[in-house]
């Protein structure tokens, strides 16, 4: 390798190209076993955000499921998940265009099985005894009205409906027992979201399969149950945060009895449906996903002694865990591998990766791998994140200069950033641009006493988390205080502006579909996250007083630095006239601003095109704002206000 060049942080040479990053990544989703056959969804930017059913035979041919145009994704809960099951080589799919449930038998053509209506449906489970599809389903049929969601079961004949369980708000995991004569499901109500209280029910079923005799078995309003399995033997499993952690559980004849008590998470949040953690190696041993302190570990549990083995592997992402004849099936990522399909022998722990989202085989040299880091943050408290240093063997930056820092506030807010090979981040550090990915107050992978820092606090906690990060950096010398940016996207969106616009510490920013006004987010969102914000701002509209503070549309006075904001024209989530008001609002104050909107996309943005012009936009922003060059022409994006 030849001498490095020497060139101010920003402006260096990347292999990591924005084409590289939207067209060389597929998102990977749901997994399935059938028989001998491994199933996954892939979601390809290429093809518009297609979200496809893939199938790999024993003999490892990978085969096309889905046809065109057809695109395997629900909207109940508008996030999705849950998108197909498959039976006997017979796929059931719901179709995102016109939200119908189809059969894909292998060789033939799509075909429908439900009407043409406003139904749409999720989680399918096939109840092959009596050839019925068991579903979740949301009913859109009242206009201005919330949909009304309900469990049903599907003739598979005649396609006719009947109603399981009705009544609360939703319902999600419906789950079969192996002989056929139970039933369980979650069920939750506003205004609660699933990882603050659900409830586990189970019904013996009739021959019909209907449910006889309903019984609660665990849960409520203040515990949240993820994921009830049944074990090969009828036992039913589940995760349950009863003690402030998500630890797996199992019902027997005296009751609720723990499989392994520890500070781990073995759930997740139920954004979407079909996530699972855990499947059964037989019936005394569980294969799991847990979380420690933001990175997760693969292991075998012995559910009579509760003795847990960690199963060695390179991934520090773990999801979708599946088992089977194939061997264990998960999607995993490592700081140096991005996700992945994987299979693995848990006889050995040997591993093999079947499917990549990203083939963009990078020299090692090029990657920039994270550092976990913990600061001191507002109440005396101890927040957590992922540092990223600038990382291109070809260059230095000139003595005495510090790189820039992109601090990523993640989407949900209940969510989490985990540390994986992703080329979005990569573009940025192979540039000379550090990044700080923050698990503010109010991820998951820490407990639930962390999840709940949120609640009355959101644009408070989550600001406050990033704000310190980036000082914490600065103080130890790895990133210029001059030059701090903040970034994200939703409720990560929302966050950026809050940070913008209450606090003083980043000179430029972007956002993504954010929130600017949480009273308008009350008022407008769908039912899913309806009431999302009683618990993390407060009642609506007795407390309209706090939404009017914490929404930085009314108080764009305060701002001094420039944003762009990036938006979908069909967002249903946070709908465009967020963005729209507070771009109005920056040109009104002369500040420098730019708005990128795209049509056809809605809440993230699915087409590899619009995924380039957003990375490639934000890039060019930065350098006019901060006045670095950039190494590789790009399509510059309008800013008002320039100087």
């Amino acid at each position: 390798m030849g001498a490095r060049r020497t060139t101010p942080y920003g402006s260096w040479e990347s292999p990591v190209s924005s084409e590289m990053v939207a067209r060389g990544s597929v998102g990977l989703g749901q997994t399935a076993l059938d028989g001998r056959d491994i199933y996954w969804l892939e979601s390809r930017p290429e093809e518009g955000g297609r979200n496809v059913v893939v199938r790999r035979t024993p003999e490892g041919r990978v085969e096309e499921v889905t046809p065109q145009p057809f695109n395997a994704r629900t909207r109940v809960h508008e996030y999705g998940g849950g998108d197909f099951a498959v039976h006997d080589g017979v796929v059931y799919f719901s179709n995102f265009s016109d939200q119908r449930l189809y059969r894909q038998s292998p060789g033939g053509e799509p075909e429908p099985i439900t009407p043409d209506s406003t139904r749409r449906y999720a989680d399918t489970v096939v109840d092959a005894r009596r050839g019925l599809l068991i579903t979740v389903c949301e009913d859109h049929e009242e206009a201005g009205r919330e949909p009304e969601n309900r469990l049903v079961a599907i003739d598979l004949e005649g396609g006719s409906e009947r109603v399981l369980a009705s009544g609360n708000d939703f319902y999600s995991s419906p789950r079969l027992s192996p002989d056929g004569t139970r039933l369980a499901w979650l069920t939750w109500n506003h205004p609660n979201m699933p990882w603050d209280g659900t409830e586990l029910w189970v019904a013996e079923l009739n021959e019909k399969g209907s449910p006889k005799d309903p019984v609660r078995v665990a849960g409520g309003e203040e515990e949240s149950i993820f994921q009830p399995e049944w074990s090969p033997e009828g036992e039913l499993c589940f995760v349950s945060d009863r003690t402030g952690w998500w630890n797996l559980y199992r019902l027997t004849e005296g009751g609720v009895e723990p499989l392994c008590e520890m500070e781990a998470e073995f759930g997740v949040p139920q954004w979407v449906f079909g996530t699972s953690t855990y499947a059964f190696l037989s019936p005394t041993t569980i294969v799991c996903s847990y979380i420690e302190r933001g990175i997760s570990h693969l292991a075998r549990l012995h559910v009579g002694s509760g003795d847990l083995e960690e199963i060695k592997t390179p991934y520090q992402a773990i999801s979708h865990v599946r088992s089977g004849d194939p061997g264990v099936i998960f999607i995993g990522g490592s700081p140096t591998e991005p996700l992945s399909v994987v299979r693995l022998d848990p006889a050995t722990g040997v591993h093999e990766v079947l499917r990549c989202s990203s083939e963009l085989g990078l020299d090692p040299t090029y990657i920039s791998v994270p550092e976990p880091v913990e600061f001191p943050t507002g109440g005396g408290l101890t927040a957590h994140a992922f540092f990223y240093p600038p990382k291109n063997e070809n260059y230095a930056a000139p003595e005495g200069e510090l790189p820039p820092l992109v601090v990523k506030s993640h989407g949900g807010p209940t969510s989490m950033t985990t540390p994986t090979l992703r080329p979005q981040i990569q573009y940025w550090t192979s540039r000379g641009i550090a990044v700080l990915d923050v698990n503010y107050g109010g991820s998951t992978g820490y407990g639930r006493e962390y999840r709940r820092r949120l609640y009355g606090r959101w644009g408070v906690v989550d600001v406050d988390d990033c704000v310190n990060g980036a000082r914490h950096l600065a103080e130890r010398g790895l990133a210029d205080a001059e030059r701090l940016i903040i970034t994200g996207g939703s409720a990560g969106g929302y966050t950026t502006l809050c940070a913008l616009t209450f606090r003083d510490t980043f000179g430029a920013g972007a956002s993504y579909y954010g929130v600017s006004d949480a009273e308008a987010l009350a008022r407008e969102t769908h039912k899913f996250e309806s009431r999302y914000l009683e618990h993390l701002i407060g009642p609506y509209p007795q407390r309209a007083d706090l939404y009017r503070e914490r929404s930085p549309i009314h108080f764009t006075e305060r701002l001094s630095c420039p944003v762009i904001f990036f938006q979908g024209l069909e967002d249903e989530v946070v709908p465009p006239n967020q963005a729209e008001r507070m771009v109005e609002a920056l040109k009104e104050r002369g500040l420098p601003v730019a708005y990128v909107p795209f049509e056809g996309e809605q809440h993230g943005f699915r087409r590899a095109e619009n995924v380039k012009r957003a990375l490639e936009g934000e890039l060019y922003f930065y350098s006019r704002v901060f006045g670095f060059d950039l190494a590789d022409p790009v399509e510059p994006v309008r800013i008002e206000n320039l100087p």
